[in-house]
């Protein structure tokens, strides 16, 4: 069932999903060669704490952390703890905070110093697929409008959306219906409607698409060791346009 916000719900995700962007922002003015990934958890929890709220992910299902740290070839899911980044690393970080008792979730994706020129890529076309997808996420559109515009940008530059893992509903919970896949034909999926709010979140591969969990039972790898890159928001869908609240 899909939970339609109203117009003060929506003003309490508005907060959640500036904090997460603060956050988010954060992490990337820190990301360099030496810190590890546990620092960047410590420090983002931290930052969450500070503003009363609460870090969505920790203990969710049994998560053990605060940010998702997903380095080179990890998709997401991966568990912060002592891997130090190294120069030409990229790191993909998704973090998600409970404000009032409502969620703002967001990743990014982290250049380690400087990067290949193909990561460079990489991580360009993954965000900009994501503002290709939000051009759709307009009342009355329906919702693979968004997901095959994404999967359109990606292909033509001759990468690869993962299909394994999507986005999602959010609100009072992180995961809410509908589920929005980053691939498909346009035209399909519920209409969208004033008071949706959408975590849409490509997560794209240098190489092919598939992917494989580790042991760990959380971190997601590409099946071919290619590099993958992440970008999410938070949106509204609103009468008068989508509005991505937690880009700061």
């Amino acid at each position: 069932m899909i939970i339609i916000k109203n117009d003060i719900e929506i003003e309490y995700m508005r907060h959640a999903g500036k904090l997460v962007g603060e956050t988010l922002a954060r992490l990337e003015e820190i990301v360099k060669p030496g810190i590890t990934t546990a620092e960047l958890d410590k420090i983002a929890e931290e930052f969450i704490l500070k503003h009363n709220a609460k870090p969505s992910f920790k203990g969710y299902n049994g998560f053990p952390a605060s940010i998702c740290a997903s380095v080179n070839n990890e998709v997401v899911h991966g568990i912060p703890g002592s891997r130090v980044l190294q120069e030409g690393d990229i790191i993909s970080v998704d973090c998600g905070a409970i404000l009032n008792g409502y969620q703002g979730d967001a990743a990014r994706t982290i250049p380690v110093g400087k990067v290949s020129s193909e990561a460079e890529k990489l991580i360009e076309v993954t965000r900009e697929s994501f503002f290709k997808g939000v051009e759709y996420a307009k009342v009355g559109n329906k919702l693979s409008d968004i997901s095959s515009a994404i999967q359109t940008y990606v292909e033509n530059f001759h990468f690869s959306i993962v299909r394994d893992f999507v986005g999602h509903g959010i609100g009072k919970d992180m995961h809410e219906d509908p589920e929005v896949p980053n691939f498909g034909r346009p035209g399909r999926g519920p209409k969208l409607r004033q008071g949706m709010v959408l975590a849409i979140e490509p997560m794209v591969n240098i190489g092919q698409y598939e992917v494989d969990v580790q042991s760990n039972g959380w971190t997601v790898v590409t099946r071919d060791g290619s590099l993958s890159a992440h970008y999410e928001n938070t949106v509204a869908i609103l009468n008068n346009g989508p509005e991505i609240l937690t880009l700061i």
